[in-house]
Parts: structure tokens; C-alpha cells; sequence
């Protein structure tokens, strides 16, 4: 199966790096390479790229999508690990790095993968393959408090304990191990009514399952302070999410690295030395345009942010 990617908010993802031909630029989610090698393109011989991505059938893609162009250096990954990377790579620093968090259209659409509920196939999501853990222990071996609680925080389902029950019910008679088995208990555990409304039944369940499986919202945290300390001055973090609660993480880090005094409101001058890291160029999220709907109805949830390194 090809990896097709269709870069999500291009022309804002682009003039938010603000990006310099002779720059570095970091793409922590390569994917296919839709947003690098874009990027690439507006570097000369003297700017570079970095790409980071787990997935290895993302690296493959890229790696071909992006042979013709130089000074391009493709690592498999994960993008908390930044630091380390550009350290081995002996960068100093960088002038734009690039974050789209989620799951890839190439992901959901490749059924082996075990992301989409759609078509059957065995419970996986894993975005690194070489991890031993896959959505399938977390449905077997998650207790039922900690299936409800992840169903009901990531996926925000009101019937997360219906469902964290009922799994917990069929797990008993047998192991679940595919996308249809869990649909089937998913539907089960959903009122009628409330199916005929928001889509598919299984779609925040998924969403929660991959959430916790990949520790996205962990790895997003972690990683921002390190991005926004790798950047030169006048280097630009951009961060596109498609989801509340990643959307919160990122506006949160941004406006305490703008203003990190923790001082009480009546001091009258700063005594606890922190100091601003930059600013924040998005005081609301960008979102996709009807334009841009027509042609990927998955940036509906997009939410673009941007940070500026002082």
C-alpha cells in the first residue's frame, strides 16, 4: 500500500516556520514526507532538514519521496527524543520545527495496522512496530477501572464505563484479539439512540485505545520545553493537533514559556527569576478552511499553534 499523505494546513504550516533558505528545520512527524518535502523545496544548498518519525513505513516513504533533494537526514525516532537526536547529528541548534500529532491517513487506511475499526483485523496501533505491546493486551489485560478511565479521559465517552464493562465481560469467554470483535461489544455497550448520532460508535474508544498505547499525550509534554530550548532565536515551533486535550498541552506549555513568572500577582517587580522564552504568535488556534475540508475532511479537528523563540 502506498503511503499517501496530504499535509494538513500547508500554506500555514509554511508561513508559520517563516522558514530561511540556508535554515535547519526539524520535521518531528514525517509521515510521508507531504509537509518536508515541502519544506525542502524552499531550502538552499546550505539549509537542511531533519525528518523523525517511528513508523518505518514512514521512513521508507520518505525516504524516496525525498532522495532528490540535500542535505536531508531521515532517523527513526521518536520526537521526545530531539535532543538526543540533533546531539548526534552535532546540531546546535535549529530554525523551525514542525509537529503534526496523530495518526497518519496511511495508518488508519492500512487495515493490517490495526488502527481503524472499518475494516476486521487484528487489534494493534501500534505507530512503532518494533514495541511488544499492542491494543490488544490493553483491551485483554487493562482492569475495568483503567479501561473506563482511559476510554472516558482520551476519548471523552460518556459511556466509557458501559463499554470497559462489557469488554471486561467478553475477555471472560475469550481473548479479544479483533478491530470487529471489539465493534461488536463497543455497539453493544451504546444505546441505540445515542448510535444514531456522531458517528461511527467505535471512533472514541479507537482514539483512546491509540492514545494510551502510544503515550501521546506523555510524549507531546515532554517533548515541547526540549523543542522550544533547541530553536535559535527567531525559530518558530509549529504544532498542528486534532485533539482537546493535545490542543491543551500545547496552548499551556506555549503561554508558560511567553510567561513563566510564578510570582503572586501583588509582587510589584519578578523575584523568581524565570525568564520568557519567546512568544506566542497564534492567540487562537489556526483551523482549516472550507477549501482545504472539501479536499481532507480529517483537518476538521486541526488546530495549528505557534511559538517564537525569543
Amino acid at each position: 500500500m502506498e503511503f499517501k499523505h496530504i499535509p494538513i494546513m500547508l500554506d500555514a504550516v509554511l508561513e508559520g516556520l517563516d522558514i530561511k533558505p540556508d535554515g535547519t528545520y526539524v520535521d518531528g512527524t514525517l509521515g510521508g514526507a507531504g509537509h518536508s518535502s515541502e519544506i525542502a523545496k524552499r531550502l538552499s544548498e546550505e539549509g537542511s532538514l531533519i525528518g523523525i518519525d517511528q513508523d518505518i513505513d514512514a521512513i521508507k516513504a520518505a525516504t524516496e519521496r525525498l532522495e532528490s533533494f540535500k542535505n536531508i537526514h531521515i532517523v527513526r525516532n521518536n520526537y521526545v527524543n530531539i535532543k538526543s537526536v540533533l546531539s548526534e547529528l552535532g546540531i546546535n541548534g535549529v530554525d523551525g520545527i514542525l509537529l503534526d500529532i496523530g495518526v497518519s491517513s496511511y495508518q488508519l487506511d492500512n487495515y493490517e495496522r490495526g488502527f481503524s475499526y472499518r475494516e476486521d483485523a487484528l487489534l494493534d496501533m501500534r505507530m512503532d512496530q518494533s514495541a511488544d505491546y499492542t491494543a490488544q493486551d490493553i483491551v485483554n489485560d487493562y482492569s475495568e477501572a483503567e479501561l473506563r478511565r482511559i476510554i472516558s479521559l482520551y476519548g471523552e465517552e460518556k459511556f466509557a464505563g458501559r463499554i470497559a464493562s462489557n469488554i471486561v465481560k467478553a475477555r471472560e469467554t475469550k481473548r479479544i484479539e479483533t478491530t470487529f470483535e471489539l465493534n461488536e461489544i463497543i455497539k453493544a455497550s451504546i444505546p441505540a439512540a445515542a448510535r444514531r448520532t456522531g458517528g461511527n460508535p467505535s471512533k472514541k474508544t479507537y482514539q483512546a485505545i491509540r492514545i494510551e498505547l502510544n503515550k501521546e499525550l506523555t510524549v507531546l509534554e515532554d517533548a515541547l520545553d526540549d523543542m522550544i530550548d533547541a530553536l535559535n532565536p527567531g525559530g518558530r515551533l509549529v504544532i498542528i493537533t486534532f485533539h482537546s486535550l493535545e490542543d491543551r498541552i500545547v496552548k499551556n506549555k506555549f503561554k508558560t514559556a511567553e510567561n513563566p513568572c510564578i510570582c503572586p500577582p501583588e509582587f510589584p517587580v519578578c523575584t523568581c527569576g524565570r525568564k520568557s522564552k519567546g512568544r506566542v504568535i497564534t492567540r487562537k488556534p489556526i483551523v482549516a478552511d472550507e477549501k482545504e475540508l472539501e479536499v481532507n475532511p480529517r483537518s476538521s479537528s486541526a488546530k495549528l499553534r505557534i511559538f517564537e523563540k525569543s
